[in-house]
């Protein structure tokens, strides 16, 4: 049984399981507790203590892309990952990892100056820079919207989970307003009935989303991967 720790991030494994129509089972990971003393099991899975992780039998993997890729190359073949030789491979790659690496960090970043940060510091040099960051990668999406319907092309794969996880973090957590082309691009992701289930999996997530449309006020993710 493939088990997930932990939410944040690990939505995004989880929808990806959803998709795929793997079992799985989601462990919870508080990270604002003290973990060496409440949930060492954690600890010996991640001593990083970041989420999420994944366990699948002898295999232990921490970081959301990595543990995507492993899975549709473990489990797949998938239509959610092209082939090499598929032609929408080069920008199934560069959006599958700028999610992370260009747009979800950013938003990392941004969250935690404007939501956790000293006033002082919520308009600091670093904050500025990851704003910046993120408007410039969202560039890049809003160019491929206009190219096609997905990340990929004319079909939906593992890239679009990536990229709307971020878009939705950025929207919820940092009050970032996308423009129509990126409203009716996460509208198509996110009603897909894999994202229901995933969002029904992760309660935490689901409840925080709540809180948000009560107009509770962001509330932080924890440490991502």
């Amino acid at each position: 049984m493939i088990t997930v720790w932990g939410e944040g991030r690990g939505f995004r494994v989880v929808w990806l399981l959803e998709e795929m129509g793997l079992d799985y089972r989601l462990r919870p990971v508080n990270l604002l507790q003290d973990l060496e003393k409440e949930d060492r099991e954690f600890l010996s899975i991640n001593p990083g203590g970041f989420i999420p992780a994944l366990v699948d039998g002898d295999v232990t993997m921490v970081e959301s892309i990595a543990i995507m890729e492993y899975l549709m190359a473990r489990h797949g073949p998938t239509p959610l990952a092209p082939a090499p030789s598929d032609p929408t491979f080069p920008m199934y790659q560069q959006f599958l990892h700028l999610g992370e690496a260009g747009l979800g960090m950013a938003v990392y970043v941004l969250s935690g100056a404007r939501n956790i940060a000293p006033e002082s510091d919520r308009n600091s040099w670093s904050a500025g820079q990851m704003a910046e960051q993120f408007a410039t990668r969202l560039r890049l999406v809003r160019r491929q919207l206009a190219r096609s319907p997905y990340m990929a092309g004319e079909a939906f794969t593992a890239a679009d989970i990536s990229v709307t996880y971020a878009l939705q973090l950025g929207e919820r957590n940092c009050g970032i307003t996308l423009a129509e082309p990126e409203r009716s691009y996460v509208a198509r992701t996110s009603g897909r009935p894999a994202y229901a289930r995933a969002m029904d999996a992760c309660k935490d997530t689901k409840a925080w989303v709540a809180r948000l449309a009560a107009g509770a006020g962001a509330i932080p993710e924890p440490k991502p991967t």
